[in-house]
């Protein structure tokens, strides 16, 4: 653009203008036009006023439509920009242990009675003393068992976060649920078979030799008559609140001390000529167990022909030697019938170096062995008649297994 000319003196000077053609060209070339401070001085570039109305008003800008249907919700956000999740509703304390004690209370069970039902069944598929046929593969089995049942806990543990995310009392009510039928299953017999060979495996000599003896009375149960029983059963109700309460004085089981009723007198009290008197047929009594018995009647000294009195005083006896013999029962009840003649049957046992009722039996020729078979298999009928209300016959159906497993008392 060609510079102006000055205009002549008489002309009036234009406002604003300056004319300087050089430095606007070298402004030019170098960039923005800066003044002395060296700040930009060009001037904003301003909006066109809005175009003026008819009658000379101005007329507001106009706004943009949106189209119907277009305009979208924006999501709200959080502090940190993303999209808000909802909230899952809180759960309490107390709930959550609840639901967890359930929880591991159905796996516990559950996999105590897995363990049990498996050793119980290789202790009986491996029974036996040579290496490569029976203790190989037992070992080989319980390592297996380990190796199942950690790889069974990492699946439950990926279940259960999969269950919680669903319902909070779920995983509970699964384990719970598995524990209710395992434990419908060893109600067969097949699994209460194998918790018999578990007790034994674990018992070892001991709980063979208690196993062999409990079979001797469940023998002696089906040879017995069941018109004689429930004749015994009937003659026994009259003494029965006595008995119950004896037993209950000294922690012992009410059928066991019914069973020593029936075996000793036929629940006909009466004096015998060994010097027997009573329900129980006491003889010699402990000094010890004569006090037990009249501090627990509060009286000075136990009458053996009052009923109450009597029941007291077998009780006590018993209790006493059941003491002696470390609890056991058979043994117990050995020296309840044998007494303290020919030194008892703890004198008897270390002369001859028994230590259970096995190998204590043939030492006693002239004495009652079958004794505490005779008072279990009259106390089982009685725990029978309370239980079932009737009197099974042990080799019909299932009814060995059902009498197994209801159990002789005290043991």
């Amino acid at each position: 653009m060609p510079c102006p000319l000055p205009q002549s003196n008489t002309s009036p000077p234009l406002s604003g203008t300056v004319f300087v053609c050089a430095r606007k060209r070298s402004r030019r070339r170098a960039g923005p036009e800066q003044g002395d401070s060296g700040l930009s001085t060009s001037t904003p570039k301003k909006t066109p006023p809005p175009p003026a109305a008819p009658d000379g008003t101005e007329t507001p800008p106009k706004k943009k439509q949106k189209k119907p249907g277009t305009s979208r919700p924006r999501p709200r956000t959080g502090k940190s920009g993303g999209k808000r999740r909802r909230k899952k509703p809180a759960v309490s304390t107390k709930e959550l242990i609840v639901w967890t004690g359930l929880e591991v209370f159905g796996l516990v069970v559950t996999a105590a009675t897995g363990v049990v039902v498996l050793l119980g069944c290789a202790a009986a598929r491996f029974s036996g003393t040579r290496f490569f046929s029976h203790l190989l593969p037992f070992t080989l089995g319980v390592l297996g068992l380990i190796l199942t049942g950690a790889l069974l806990l990492l699946g439950w543990l990926w279940l259960r976060r999969w269950l919680r995310q669903k319902k909070l009392f779920l995983p509970a009510a699964v384990a719970l649920t598995l524990a209710l039928i395992t434990g419908i299953m060893t109600i067969k017999g097949d699994f209460f078979f194998a918790f018999s060979q578990f007790r034994i495996l674990v018992g070892g000599r001991e709980e063979a030799g208690r196993t062999t003896i409990a079979h001797q009375v469940f023998a002696a149960y089906r040879r017995l008559d069941t018109a004689q029983l429930r004749q015994l059963i009937d003659r026994a109700k009259p003494f029965s609140p006595a008995i119950d309460a004896a037993a209950k004085a000294f922690h012992l089981d009410p059928d066991l001390l019914h069973g020593i009723a029936a075996a000793e007198s036929s629940f006909l009290p009466r004096d015998s000529k060994d010097g027997g008197q009573g329900l129980f047929q006491i003889t010699q009594i402990p000094e010890a167990a004569m006090q037990e018995a009249a501090s627990r009647l509060g009286v000075a000294r136990p009458l053996a022909d009052d009923h109450r009195h009597n029941s007291y005083l077998a009780a006590a006896t018993l209790a006493h030697y059941l003491a002696q013999m470390r609890s056991d029962l058979f043994l117990g009840l050995l020296a309840y019938n044998i007494g303290p003649k020919n030194g008892g049957l703890r004198f008897i046992m270390q002369q001859y170096g028994a230590t259970d009722f096995v190998t204590v039996q043939p030492y006693l020729q002239q004495l009652p062995r079958d004794y505490p078979i005779r008072v279990l298999g009259n106390a089982l009928a009685f725990r029978l008649f309370r239980t079932l209300g009737t009197l099974p016959a042990y080799e019909e159906g299932l009814n060995a297994v059902r009498i197994q497993q209801i159990g002789i008392p005290g043991m």
